[in-house]
């Protein structure tokens, strides 16, 4: 790759550096993808496919700190973190826990609200400009609380969601049962979000962007980024395991591996992985016609195109231990208590590691200091909502230096 106007190589192949690269692209700049697997192969396979303009409550909410001892001895809980992995998070749980002040929660909803803005509206048009409109269900999300004491415990995040302008509907059971008639007897309360979408196979969806992408002219390389390093010319040298690569432009989207990336250059993220897990069944019935939450367990419940899948828990336990198959096993349980239906289908798991930032606001834009060096990171679960309108962030600002 040629070193000079508009030379642009996008550090991550997933859905946020896929769509960062296309939409470059599209822009006339001369763009390399770098990824060391295949596109679309990471948290963009094993996602949940949610399209949550609405999630605007950021994972640390006031009172968190209270909850920093069930993460540490509830190994089944929703949000959980292993004792042997503390030492190691304790300066992003630190910054966690800050961020779950008033004010700093306020800001964080206000900039996750405007960065989700259009959302659904955006993947519906990229869906069919790439040839797969058929991948976007919209019949919206419902979340779904056993009683009263349940919801209220989520009055906070409901309240903010309503004072930065969303829609949503409160249901009983019948309510509950008018959408989703298996859902089971546990479940009495339900809130309705019905601008909401999801993406019903996000492998696909990315591999559709990819090849959008190649068809006008982007360029793919199968490659392990290993350094970035700043060039006397004002470029960059780029290091990877099929050689070196020169360009004026850099985009780092590489997800939870940013930081190795960045670290050496002193570009210092408070970025930590979040693994997350879900439970594939395979066959076309699915107990569910949309997403289905199940609020109380922060649990989705998905209809996708090879089987419904269940998804969700955060597991604070960096990048390099392996899965933990008892977080898999309780969404398998919770799954087949709540959908009878599901108790027989084969199945299959998987752990991937999600980019999160302690505030949940990813860091997108030019690096202070680091002329050419771009960063769209840390999109935590968010980042299937937020990548298009990411790629068009970065493009627009970028578009001066094009």
């Amino acid at each position: 790759m040629s070193e000079g106007l508009g030379a642009v190589v996008v550090v991550g192949g997933g859905i946020v550096g896929v769509c960062t690269a296309y939409e470059l692209r599209k822009r006339g700049a001369d763009v390399l993808l770098i990824d060391r697997g295949e596109p679309g192969r990471g948290c963009s396979f094993g996602n949940s496919g949610a399209l949550s303009p609405s999630s605007v409550v950021p994972l640390a909410m006031p009172g968190v700190l209270a909850a920093v001892p069930g993460m540490l001895g509830d190994a089944d809980g929703p949000l959980y973190l292993p004792w042997r992995y503390l030492p190691r998070a304790l300066p992003w749980l630190a910054r966690f826990v800050w961020s779950a002040r008033s004010a700093p929660v306020e800001a964080a909803a206000t900039r996750l609200a405007a960065l989700h803005e259009s959302a659904v509206q955006r993947h519906v048009a990229l869906a069919r400009e790439v040839g797969v409109p058929e991948l976007i269900l919209q019949r919206g999300h419902l979340h779904l609380y056993p009683d009263e004491r349940a919801l209220s415990k989520d009055a906070a995040g409901w309240r903010l969601r309503k004072e930065h302008g969303f829609q949503f509907e409160r249901l009983d059971r019948d309510g509950i049962l008018a959408l989703e008639p298996v859902v089971s007897s546990r479940y009495r309360v339900g809130i309705f979000l019905a601008d909401h979408a999801t993406v019903r196979n996000p492998f696909r969806y990315v591999q559709a962007i990819l090849h959008k992408f190649l068809e006008v002219g982007g360029r793919v390389l199968r490659a392990d980024v290993r350094a970035l390093e700043p060039t006397v010319a004002g470029g960059w040298r780029i290091e990877t395991t099929a050689g070196p690569q020169a360009v004026r432009q850099v985009v780092v989207a590489a997800g939870a591996w940013s930081r190795r990336l960045l670290d050496p250059l002193g570009v210092k993220l408070a970025l930590e992985a979040q693994r997350g897990y879900h439970v594939q069944f395979r066959g076309s019935a699915s107990p569910v016609s949309r997403t289905v939450v199940l609020a109380d367990r922060k649990v989705f419940v998905t209809p996708m195109e090879e089987g419904v899948r269940v998804g969700g828990t955060v597991e604070i336990g960096g990048l390099e231990s392996p899965a933990n198959p008892r977080r898999a096993d309780m969404l398998l349980r919770i799954a087949r208590e709540n959908f009878e239906c599901l108790r027989d289908q084969p199945f299959s798991t998987w752990m991937g590691h999600r980019p999160c930032m302690p505030d949940s606001v990813p860091v997108i834009g030019p690096v202070a200091g680091r002329h050419g060096l771009w960063l769209a990171v840390g999109h935590g679960h968010l980042g299937v909502t937020d990548s298009v309108r990411t790629a068009d962030m970065i493009a627009s600002q970028m578009s001066g230096d094009l």
